[in-house]
């Protein structure tokens, strides 16, 4: 059974808390849907070349139909010219948005979750704040994880506590709201407050 550690003010392993057994019955597919889906949106799509329509120029025909001894031509804006318009170019009018439904999102959230109860860098906490919004404070918080890269979870209630976390490398500071399986998958470790680390796992009890 996966289980996250739990910590004391100190950020010391105090005790461990199992995740529901239908955590374990969780297919990774979801994960990967959400992850592609979620990539897939933030897209910057700015790829965009123009056809033979939307180039300048074009008007009159570069040369008479006959005679010529040339292939013939009908405006100067097509592909076979330097400065004419692109062949199947790349547009940036495509959408590469991919649907994924409610309960795959949960499920994929709760995957990534298992997957660090797994590892053992699941942590939840009582509370993450940081009152005086000093980056010291929380700098000393992340060393005491002794963790490559840590995703913190709050129900952020002041501002100096996202303050405090804010020009830290390796460690992000997200609202409950804003927490998703891409994010948990992408770091190291993640340390969560006990209320939102229950308001999950209660969520379909």
């Amino acid at each position: 059974m996966s289980k996250a550690v739990m910590l004391d003010k100190q950020f010391k392993k105090t005790s461990e808390i199992e995740l529901p057994e239908r955590y374990e019955q969780i297919n990774e597919h979801n994960l990967y849907l959400y992850v592609k889906s979620y990539l897939a949106s933030v897209r910057a799509n700015s790829a965009d070349a123009k056809n033979r329509s939307q180039v300048s120029g074009g008007g009159k025909k570069p040369w008479r139909q006959k005679g010529g001894g040339r292939a013939r031509a009908g405006s100067i804006t097509s592909p076979i010219f330097v400065g004419g318009g692109v062949s199947h170019g790349p547009s940036n009018n495509r959408n590469y948005n991919l649907k994924i439904n409610k309960k795959q999102k949960r499920l994929a959230l709760e995957y990534a979750l298992k997957q660090k109860a797994e590892e053992s860098k699941l942590y939840v906490i009582e509370s993450i704040g940081i009152d005086s919004g000093k980056t010291k404070e929380a700098y000393g918080i992340f060393k005491s994880l002794n963790e490559r890269s840590v995703l913190f979870v709050s129900q952020i209630s002041n501002e100096s506590t996202f303050l405090a976390f804010r020009n830290l490398k390796n460690c992000y500071l997200v609202d409950a709201n804003e927490l998703n399986a891409y994010l948990v998958a992408a770091f190291n470790s993640v340390v969560i407050e006990k209320a939102v680390f229950d308001e999950i796992i209660q969520s379909r009890k």
